[in-house]
């Protein structure tokens, strides 16, 4: 069994670096796909109260306890009360008395309630039903003005980061603050397998063009989630840690960034 290597939080746990991601995988098909990617090695499971795939993702879970498992707050369910309410449906919905991690899943700053939402998630921390707590999609001001309002740092922040849109300004706020980047989207939903240079890598290291990029992630000590439905791509992101990539094969994928390279939402505008 290929071992996964962890990263260290901010608040004393540690984190599988190589996820399962479970964006866009149907309730119905989330059991199986969970249960086969713990199968081939995973360590940790990402869902969200807006995938509505929990119960599906909590039934492959099984009896397994020794497995991470990612959580998130949807926009709607932000504010003291609703997130504490929101949150404990995920917990009924999982079957789980307690999550490793729960994420504000974007900062809605038009709403103004990511600071109380971050507040009732400190509660929640202590009261034992999350182990660890995060955010996601968040920009520099979000990080800094929870940071001030409450005292608390963010374990995590779950942000879109793949070869084409490398957000380095914002990894090094995060390692400036102590916090773990966790990258979504890797693969820039797909679009990094067809580029050149990834091809021309793949071909060199022997390995698929999915693993090259996920390798390339870890590399940098971001964390990773990929999503994949079929045992072949499970199988074949989780190849990611059997390999290396040498420094030039990793500064020419560095060379891929792009300023506009951005497939999701902008976080300032997505609510």
């Amino acid at each position: 069994m290929t071992q996964t290597p962890t990263l260290s939080l901010n608040d004393g746990r540690n984190i599988p670096q190589l996820g399962f991601g479970t964006y866009q995988i149907d309730n119905d098909d989330a059991a199986e796909a969970v249960s086969t990617a713990l199968d081939v090695g995973y360590k940790l499971v990402d869902t969200a109260a807006i995938y509505g795939n929990e119960e599906g993702v909590g039934e492959g879970l099984g009896s397994h306890r020794d497995i991470w498992l990612t959580t998130k707050i949807w926009n709607e369910s932000q504010g003291y009360e609703r997130a504490k309410a929101a949150f404990a449906k995920c917990l009924a919905r999982l079957d789980r008395p307690v999550v490793d991690l729960v994420l504000i899943h974007w900062p809605c700053a038009e709403n103004d309630k990511y600071v109380e939402t971050w507040k009732a998630m400190i509660e929640m921390r202590e009261a034992g039903t999350a182990r660890s707590i995060g955010v996601s999609n968040f920009q520099p001001d979000h990080l800094k003005r929870l940071v001030d309002e409450t005292g608390e740092v963010p374990a995590l922040n779950q942000i879109e980061l793949h070869p084409s849109f490398q957000q380095r300004d914002l990894r090094k706020l995060h390692d400036e603050m102590g916090i773990v980047t966790q990258s979504w989207s890797p693969l820039g939903q797909g679009n990094g397998l067809d580029n050149e240079t990834i091809k021309a890598i793949a071909e060199e290291t022997g390995q698929n063009a999915a693993a090259v990029i996920i390798r390339w992630h870890i590399q940098h000590g971001l964390a990773v989630i990929p999503k994949a439905s079929s045992r072949d791509h499970i199988a074949a992101n989780f190849e990611a840690l059997r390999f290396e990539l040498s420094d030039d094969q990793m500064a020419r994928i560095d060379a891929l960034d792009d300023k506009d390279g951005r497939i999701g939402p902008h976080p300032d505008e997505f609510c």
